[in-house]
């Protein structure tokens, strides 16, 4: 799922607008340090690299690297549901679900079909004939797969992959928590495409200016009512 918003946004089943019109009536609604804001993160955000979470079992570990993600510029996010039950954690996003696009995936092959189809490398972290991280060119599109606290990453990713990684460690211990796993890991990918292409954003003018309009819908909590209110008197052009 690289960016795959269309010009047209849905605001709710039976309305849809350009997101020019967005732009021009939701953003004056905004005060001038929030749409500054909004214009600094889209500028830095980065779909062309996907996070992948295996059958993570603590939605709080979930949580943790959706947050780190988020503010480190990811905002293409992937979770394979993989077992049936989560523990439940008090930990959350601190809204950070709120501004990255999430997909939902049952079953491991149809997160690979997908990711593969649109032209992802797999790059999965485990200690199997892995190469360090510093080794791996994040330049382009890449998805990162982490998997969960027990067992790591499934037999079935791992023969999928492309790339098979390590976070070097001196220490006496094998591995990291997942949520700091995430944290090193998106740390060092946005460092390495800041160094191979001089950024780790990848959007063009017109994706920013649609992810833009997108912001500005899920900042403005009364912009879907407005927005209907103008179409029902025909002012909105």
């Amino acid at each position: 799922m690289k960016f795959s918003h269309a010009e047209s946004l849905s605001i709710d089943a039976n309305l849809s607008v350009h997101y020019q019109l967005v732009l021009d009536h939701i953003g004056p609604l905004l005060t001038t340090e929030r749409r500054q804001k909004i214009d600094r993160v889209v500028a830095g955000r980065n779909f062309e690299t996907a996070v992948v979470l295996e059958g993570i079992y603590d939605r709080g570990n979930i949580s943790a690297v959706m947050r780190t993600a988020e503010g480190l510029g990811f905002a293409n996010f992937h979770v394979i549901e993989t077992q049936e039950k989560f523990k439940e954690a008090n930990r959350v996003t601190q809204g950070a679900d709120k501004w990255v696009e999430v997909q939902k995936w049952k079953k491991t092959q149809e997160c690979i079909k997908a990711l593969k189809a649109e032209g992802y490398r797999i790059c999965v972290t485990t200690l199997e004939a892995a190469k360090p991280i510093e080794q791996i060119d994040f330049s382009g599109k890449t998805a990162l797969v982490l998997g969960n606290e027990r067992d790591g990453v499934t037999r079935e990713m791992i023969e999928a992959a492309d790339e098979r990684m390590i976070i070097p460690m001196p220490g006496f211990v094998q591995s990291f928590n997942i949520s700091v796993a995430g944290a090193l890991c998106l740390y060092h990918i946005m460092q390495d495409r800041n160094r191979r292409r001089g950024s780790n954003a990848d959007l063009s003018p017109t994706e920013q200016e649609i992810l833009k309009a997108l912001y500005y819908l899920r900042t403005q909590d009364s912009a879907t009512d407005y927005l209907r209110e103008m179409f029902s008197r025909g002012t909105l052009v």
